[in-house]
Parts: structure tokens; C-alpha cells; sequence
């Protein structure tokens, strides 16, 4: 008999999202009645608020949304989204500039897919989320990792990204509010950013989903506000997913200029065509109607982001710079590495977070995951009573060692 045919092997060379295994297996013991606190997943743990999913059952009741609707998305949302993209980002644009995607990670692949050809690199400032540089691949991309540490407050310069530049970058990534660190750029760093991106004329991918969640009077400038004449190279990725507690949902979108969205509108179209009709109408109400308690989730994010920064940085070894967006923590765990810990000497984040749910039953994801070693990633996108509870434990254990 005739072996089979292998695989594909650019999918099998694409790593499972290391924040979903590590939430996976959280609730895989929390099943198990192993009372696991869990910081891996970047997901509210508040409820959709009710008008928003009131919307939904309304449009339940309308026969025109078991229907298939453009592949683009409803034509009412893509003209909420290009309002509230020329409210929160400065750009106007066209609702045809919009593509309503099943998600912002729908958006982001195909970003990717819209602007690199094989072998182009792209320049990926590192702490990154841990779908880019698979997402990169996917696209016959070359990710290119510029890290800057928590003495940078996590964000790079233009000084670094030069330097990481070569003939054959195309695209930059750019996230403020970034998922993992938190970190927030300032108008005048986005300026310098979208500047220098415009100068060689390199397309950026702009993810802004945690836009809206920012604290201390901080705002995330959107890069094509800073540099209006950079809208004409850069795609902002965007969804409803954080602001609005609708994970699940799946709704997210890409805007951006009318030849990269025609290409990628081509593709969406084989590929998944409309997003869910019922989810579709429940973004719009979100986009649309009240944001009072948007408002209140903010307040409680930016609550408990100051008492976990301020409980972690009791723990000697970790270092903690203050995350002024999104709804997560990176401290900086160098300082715990090498030493024994209940006889156990981790060398890397990742054997560190092994210990950490062994022996404290907590989740947190290591910094192997959004590039080098030595950092972990905490959400805070959980309850008040859970979170303090999981920072005790850290505290404990680390408390003295061997």
C-alpha cells in the first residue's frame, strides 16, 4: 500500500496558542476539583451587558438574519465601525474601508495575508501576542522580534526598529495597548513610530482592541492620528471582544485603504463569508447604544490592575512597570530565577510557571510565550476575591527560599 501524503507542513510548523493551553489546562484541573486561580485568559469575566444581548434576541426574531448577508459585513455596523474608528482612532473613513471579521484574530490573519508576500520581514516588537508571529508565518512572512524590556517599559524605540530594518521589510506591527505588557505608547513615541514607517514607506498592522481600556488619564493615540499621512499604509485591527465583555461573541474588524481591503474583502469571501448575523447586530448595539457599563468595566479593570501591580511588587525578585492599558501585568521574574524554591530550581519562566501551578495552584502564562524568557503574563480580567487570592499564594511561595 501506497504511504500516505504528508500533511501540510506549514500548518503542522504552527504552535497552539500557548494562552489558550495554558487556560485549557486551568479548567482542566478546576474540573478536576483542584481550586486552581487562573491569569491566563484575556477574557472579562464580567457578563455582555443586557441591551447588548437584548439586541440579539430582537434579531432572532428577524428572518432576515438566517439569511446570508455581505461578506464584508452588515452595512449599518460597518457604518458604526467607521463612526467609532473616526471617534477613538482620528481617521475618517468610508464603511467600504471596513470588513466585519468572525473576531479580531480573523482580522489579524488576514491583515497578514493582505500585505506580505514570501520572504518579506516583518518587524515585531517583542513582548508580542502569541498569534503574530504564527499569523506571520501563515502569510509566508519572516517575523523579525525587537525586544524592549521592562527598563523600556516594554516599548521600542524607532532607534531599535532601524536598526532590526533591512531591505526586505514591508510591514511593522504596532499594539498600544499592548497585550502582554500593558504598556501604552505616548503620542509623541506613536509620532516618532508611524513617522519612520511612513519615511520607507512599511506597511503597520495598528491592533487597537484594547483602545478603549486605558487608566490614569492615559490615552492610546492611534498611529494614523499621530501621523495622518500613514492611514494610507496601515491596517487597524479592531473588535468588541475586551471593551465590551463579548469574548465569545466573535465579532472584531479591519479598516484600512480600499486596495488592501479589496484584497482581503476577496479572501474573507472564500473563507468564512459573513460573520454570525445575530453577533453582527449585537456589536452594533454595542458600537451604538449606551457605554455606561463599558465605563464600569474599566473602573473595576483599573482597580485591580493597581492592587495586583502593588501586591506583586511586595514579592522580592519581581519587577513590576505599571501597565497603563489593557488588562494585564509582565513583571519582570529574572530576580526569582536560579534560586530554590521548595526544592525546585527553575532556570526559565516556563519551569517558574510549572512551579507556580504545582505548587501554588496558580495559572499564569510564561514569557517563552510572547518571547524571551524571564517575564510572565498575568490577566487581571478576573474577580477581585480570586485575584487577591492567587497574589497571596504567590506571595507565600515565594516568601522565602531554600
Amino acid at each position: 500500500m501506497t504511504e500516505r501524503a504528508p500533511l501540510s507542513r506549514k500548518l503542522s510548523a504552527i504552535a497552539e496558542s500557548a494562552t489558550l493551553k495554558v487556560d485549557a489546562k486551568a479548567k482542566a484541573l478546576q474540573a478536576a476539583g483542584r481550586p486552581v486561580i487562573s491569569y491566563a485568559a484575556g477574557e472579562p469575566d464580567f457578563a455582555t451587558p443586557a441591551f447588548i444581548v437584548e439586541a440579539a434576541a430582537e434579531a432572532l426574531r428577524d428572518p432576515a438574519n438566517f439569511r446570508y448577508t455581505p461578506a464584508a459585513g452588515l452595512p449599518v455596523l460597518r457604518e458604526a465601525i467607521a463612526a467609532k474608528t473616526a471617534r477613538d482612532s482620528g481617521l475618517d473613513v468610508a464603511p467600504s474601508q471596513v470588513i466585519v471579521t468572525n473576531g479580531g484574530k480573523q482580522a489579524v490573519y488576514q491583515a497578514f495575508q493582505a500585505v506580505v508576500n514570501p520572504g518579506d520581514e516583518v518587524l515585531l516588537p517583542a513582548p508580542y501576542w502569541t498569534t503574530y508571529p504564527e499569523a506571520i508565518a501563515l502569510a509566508d512572512g519572516v517575523p523579525v522580534e525587537v525586544f524592549a524590556g521592562a527598563d523600556q517599559e516594554y516599548k521600542v524605540t524607532v532607534d531599535q526598529l532601524e536598526a532590526a530594518r533591512t531591505d526586505r521589510t514591508t510591514v511593522l506591527v504596532f499594539v498600544s495597548p499592548s497585550n502582554p505588557t500593558g504598556a501604552v505608547y505616548t503620542a509623541e513615541e506613536t509620532r516618532a513610530i508611524g513617522a519612520w514607517a511612513l519615511e520607507h514607506g512599511i506597511w503597520i498592522i495598528s491592533d487597537e482592541i484594547y483602545q478603549n481600556l486605558v487608566y490614569e488619564g492615559t490615552r492610546a493615540v492611534s498611529i494614523v492620528e499621530a501621523v495622518p499621512e500613514v492611514a494610507g499604509q496601515t491596517i487597524l485591527v479592531n473588535g468588541v471582544a475586551k471593551t465590551y465583555a463579548m469574548t465569545g461573541w466573535r465579532v472584531g474588524w479591519m479598516v484600512g485603504p480600499a486596495d488592501a481591503i479589496k484584497v482581503a474583502g476577496n479572501l474573507q469571501s472564500h473563507l468564512s463569508s459573513n460573520v454570525n448575523n445575530i453577533a453582527q447586530r449585537a456589536a452594533l448595539a454595542a458600537l451604538s447604544g449606551p457605554q455606561d457599563e463599558a465605563e464600569s468595566f474599566r473602573v473595576a479593570f483599573d482597580r485591580r490592575r493597581r492592587l495586583i501591580v502593588d501586591e506583586l511588587s511586595k514579592i522580592d525578585g519581581v519587577v513590576v512597570p505599571n501597565p497603563l492599558g489593557a488588562f494585564y501585568v509582565y513583571p519582570d521574574v529574572r530576580g526569582l530565577l536560579g534560586r530554590t524554591w521548595g526544592g525546585v530550581t527553575p532556570q526559565t519562566s516556563l519551569e517558574l510557571a510549572d512551579l507556580i501551578l504545582e505548587r501554588a495552584e496558580v495559572a499564569v502564562v510564561p514569557g517563552e510565550a510572547f518571547g524571551p524568557s524571564g517575564y510572565l503574563r498575568l490577566s487581571y480580567a478576573l474577580g477581585d476575591d480570586a485575584l487577591l487570592e492567587g497574589v497571596s499564594r504567590l506571595q507565600e511561595l515565594f516568601a522565602t527560599s531554600d
